[in-house]
């Protein structure tokens, strides 16, 4: 007899996680013969702890092809790590105990390194047991450091607005440096990884076309080269704009803007703030007049100019997924293969997710430049494919229009469960 699913968005949301979420719905929906109804948690997998689950046979086929313009998590996403099996094996056990009382044969858990782990767990402990559950990792993090992936679902379109943000910027500054700001500083996210950092060096062409600048977590951060980069740039071009990514360190591996008091639920120490430290010693080195700004959350929810490769690997990374259960497969990742760079061609694979879970990928060395300060030919090469595209959501009265689901709530069987944080 034909099984139930059950899906759930985990960790920060990105302007296509919407797309895998229709990509995951509108398979099983074609698969109808082979899986029965499929359930969402609400706010990921504190939903189906607390049983907080959603019954997406009630949503409309117009607002599944919705998801797909959409940005943030339609079902709610949480930060939320279930800690080890030895740690905390009830939350473990509960989530048996839903798969048992909603005849779930199928799991789909879209998210990032975190959510693999989870995802992995989940695995392992319905095989310990005896419980029968294809268990799927659907990737997606604009981080783009998951392994065993070409790139990430999310990258793609945080990719191409931070390097869309950086031009105009660019631009902005270069009419106004003779009798204005002279330094432009624009803070990305990447905790480890320099990703998005990376993508911002896309915008430039040619030589002295912004950024001048870019920094890596990869690279320590050296103030005193920094400065005379700085100062070069402004001598050169008579400004400098400049990438920093939020988890910039120094030699000593501290995060230059970390804070010891607040930390996440993952155990991350909360970063942000790193542009003004820049700002502060440039002011003070070289008495330069600066602006500064924060992408945050505006990198990964604008959606108004996301990457068509990246609305499109999405949605199929979450359709492929389901068919990798559908064909027998447990605890793999939905992994996106480059076959090749020109003409752009990719696949879907599946990757056995003991290998991805608790890794990092991380900037290659001869995608950095000798001096630490921009990207290479070969990381445009490989980022360029990735934001090529357009895919404008609809827009109403000069806005664009997006979709909220009906999230219909299924009635509780079981007792109530308290989540421990």
């Amino acid at each position: 007899m034909k099984k139930n699913a059950i899906y759930a968005q985990s960790g920060g949301v990105t302007a296509v996680i919407n797309a895998s979420a229709a990509g995951v719905i509108n398979a099983c929906r074609d698969y109808a013969h082979q899986i029965g109804t499929l359930y969402a948690g609400e706010n990921g997998i504190l939903g189906i702890l607390t049983e907080d689950l959603i019954d997406t046979t009630h949503e409309s086929r117009e607002l599944i092809d919705g998801l797909r313009h959409t940005p943030s998590g339609a079902f709610g996403s949480c930060r939320y790590k279930l800690k080890s099996l030895e740690q905390n094996r009830r939350e473990y056990e509960r989530l048996i105990e839903i798969f048992s009382a909603y005849d779930i044969g199928y799991f789909f858990y879209n998210g990032g390194n975190d959510s693999a782990d989870t995802c992995l767990k989940v695995s392992q402990l319905a095989k310990e047991m005896g419980y029968p559950i294809h268990a799927i990792h659907i990737p997606k993090t604009i981080d783009n450091d998951l392994v065993i992936t070409d790139n990430c679902p999310g990258f793609g379109s945080v990719a191409k607005y931070v390097a869309t943000s950086i031009r105009e910027a660019g631009y902005d500054l270069e009419s106004m440096y003779k009798t204005s700001t002279k330094v432009f500083i624009l803070e990305v996210m990447g905790r480890n990884a320099g990703w998005i950092a990376a993508a911002c060096g896309v915008a430039s062409t040619h030589d002295g076309e912004p950024p001048h600048i870019i920094l890596f977590p990869e690279v320590p951060f050296d103030e005193d080269k920094f400065i005379d980069a700085v100062k070069l740039a402004v001598d050169r071009h008579g400004f400098c704009v400049i990438a920093v990514s939020e988890g910039v360190k120094d030699k000593n591996g501290v995060e230059l803007s970390a804070s010891q008091t607040n930390v996440d639920d993952f155990g991350h120490q909360q970063l942000g703030g790193v542009a003004p430290i820049l700002a502060g010693i440039i002011k003070k080195r070289l008495g330069l007049k600066y602006h500064w700004a924060v992408a945050d959350y505006l990198q990964r929810s604008a959606r108004h100019i996301a990457s068509a490769s990246d609305v499109e690997q999405a949605y199929v990374c979450g359709y492929r997924g389901v068919e990798f259960a559908l064909q027998g497969q447990n605890a793999v990742m939905a992994s996106i293969k480059r076959v090749s760079q020109e003409p752009y061609l990719w696949d879907i694979e599946s990757v056995d997710l003991a290998k991805v879970a608790n890794h990092e990928k991380f900037m290659p060395n001869d995608f950095i430049s000798n001096d630490g300060f921009h990207i290479t030919q070969k990381c445009r090469d490989y980022i360029l494919p990735l934001i090529t595209g357009e895919d404008y959501p609809p827009f109403k009265n000069g806005l664009p229009e997006y979709i909220r689901l009906k999230k219909h709530k299924v009635q509780k069987k079981l007792p109530v469960f308290e989540v421990t944080r």
